[in-house]
């Protein structure tokens, strides 16, 4: 059975903790590798490897290290079907779906090829007599990154290419549900020109999550995944004085209006509904049609649409969606829509049970639509994160804005509408941190910054753009003089009071 190995100091390390988990194959339940867990000894070793690699890095100058950048993303589009059928085959998402999530890691990549005109620093002439002040981006040292398993490339990228670009020496622990494309990164990166142990991928659970936390020489931590998981890695890694950004769950509301483009609006929750099995934080699970009529009209035209759906295994060009990543979350799934059931929504389409000839095992789930869901209903609280879509009814405008607003979640919203004042409106009072406006799935693009509010983000920084140089340096502020070379010029008195600048 293949073997999936830790990538410590620019080559394949096998790890001695004696520990693995299984990796699955979603299409059809048979478990196709195994994948080294590490230890503490082991995320120590990686971590110190790192350490003495990152020195040489950051002192590589920055239009250096960027060349680096741009290479990996050549070879990244040189071997984007074989990373991509690579992905899908541990993750379950199609094919176009996999293209996709490498493609988005690679925006953030040509944003970071671009990084050294932001590490530049402010200078100040004659600050005081013969005195300039100047101040320098500089990289923090190592970093974390510990990424989730429904998007294993594009979410690494988001973090260890603006790492890499600011000077930082980077430990990646992906997902070791689907780790294989993590560690193709590191190989790639080598052929790229990046020095060995610069980036290291360690793979590992709770036990490696906790020495990376622990670690005095991991000085910030970025994380996706779960809203509790973020909120853990937030507390213990600042406890430990860590710099934290960690992106957490999500429930992502759709407000549709009477004056929507009813068919742009149905084929666009279909699609951010349904799209990845819903696998993915800034999916559109509920939908909030603001009165009787439009909720009407919109049940009625979702209906046919999502019958429409095929399922299918990842290599199937015609499938819409796959299959979810594991038995245990396609289990979880199943019980939520037992739970709206009994909750007392009206479940219109029901995706349970479904199964796929010849992949009978395959962790499949059909799609699913429920109406008159209650804000109360704990099924509307939870993030599913699966392939059900909750119509939630609003009366108004008002109503419909204080849904999201209200949620534990505040990941990503969505209004569609004609109304260029609602929207303003919307967009300016909603309590969520990305809006989309006639935009179902409103991720922003490389070069601004990712990140929600409430339980779906903790920490002061957002993902990428300028916030994620920000989170990857400090600021080292100098002020300098210089005493005349003439040998005759008077000494000026020592002074004992601030400021000194006279």
């Amino acid at each position: 059975m293949r073997e999936i190995n830790h990538f410590i100091g620019g080559a394949s390390h096998t790890g001695n903790s004696g520990r693995f988990g299984d990796v699955f194959n979603p299409n059809t339940g048979q478990v196709q590798a195994r994948v080294q867990l590490a230890g503490k000894a082991e995320m120590d070793a990686a971590i110190a490897n790192t350490v003495a690699a990152q020195r040489g890095w950051a002192a590589t100058n920055p239009q250096r290290r960027a060349r680096v950048l741009f290479e990996f993303k050549r070879l990244i589009e040189r071997d984007m079907n074989e990373l991509a059928e690579l992905l899908s085959s541990e993750h379950g998402k199609v094919i176009a779906d996999s293209k996709g999530d490498i493609q988005r890691g690679l925006e953030v990549i040509e944003f970071a090829c671009g990084i050294p005109h932001l590490l530049k620093g402010d200078y100040t002439i004659g600050a005081g007599p013969g005195i300039d002040v100047y101040s320098m981006r500089v990289p923090l040292g190592v970093v974390a990154a510990i990424t989730p398993f429904n998007f294993p490339a594009m979410i690494p990228m988001w973090m260890f290419g603006v790492a890499l670009a600011t000077g930082n020496g980077v430990i990646l622990k992906p997902s070791e549900r689907d780790p294989s494309v993590p560690v193709k990164f590191g190989e790639l990166m080598m052929e790229a020109g990046l020095p060995a142990g610069v980036l290291n991928i360690v793979h590992g659970d709770k036990e490696a999550v906790d020495a990376i936390l622990d670690n005095p020489d991991i000085k910030a931590v970025s994380f996706v995944g779960s809203s509790d998981i973020a909120q853990y890695v937030y507390a213990r890694g600042t406890a430990n004085a860590k710099r934290v950004q960690a992106m957490g769950g999500a429930k992502n509301h759709a407000v549709v209006m009477p004056d929507a483009d009813m068919d742009q609006t149905v084929a666009d929750l279909v699609g951010a509904a349904f799209g990845s099995a819903g696998e993915r934080c800034m999916a559109l699970p509920v939908v909030v049609p603001v009165g009787a009529a439009t909720a009407n009209h919109l049940r009625e035209a979702l209906i046919p649409e999502i019958a429409k759906l095929r399922l299918g295994i990842s290599t199937d060009t015609g499938a819409h969606y796959g299959p979810v990543v594991s038995a245990a979350h396609k289990a979880r799934i199943e019980n939520y829509i037992q739970m709206g059931v009994d909750e007392g929504a009206e479940l219109v389409v029901d995706g349970r049970g479904f199964s796929l000839q010849g992949h009978e095992g395959g962790y499949f789930v059909g799609p699913t639509f429920f109406d008159h869901v209650k804000p109360t209903a704990q099924s509307y609280k939870d993030e599913i994160f699966g392939p059900v879509l909750q119509m939630v009814r609003a009366e108004n405008l008002a109503q419909a804005l204080e849904l999201p607003s209200k949620h534990q979640y505040g990941n990503g919203v969505a209004i569609f509408t004609r109304n260029g004042p609602a929207a303003r409106e919307f967009a300016a009072n909603v309590e969520v941190g990305m809006v989309g406006i006639n935009v179902p799935i409103p991720v922003p693009l490389a070069y601004h910054t990712f990140g929600g509010w409430k339980r779906s983000a903790f920490g002061d920084s957002n993902i990428h753009g300028p916030e994620g140089v920000r989170f990857y340096t400090k600021i080292k502020t100098v002020t300098q003089r210089w005493p005349s070379l003439d040998a005759g010029a008077a000494v000026t008195d020592s002074s004992f009071i601030i400021p000194t600048m006279k």
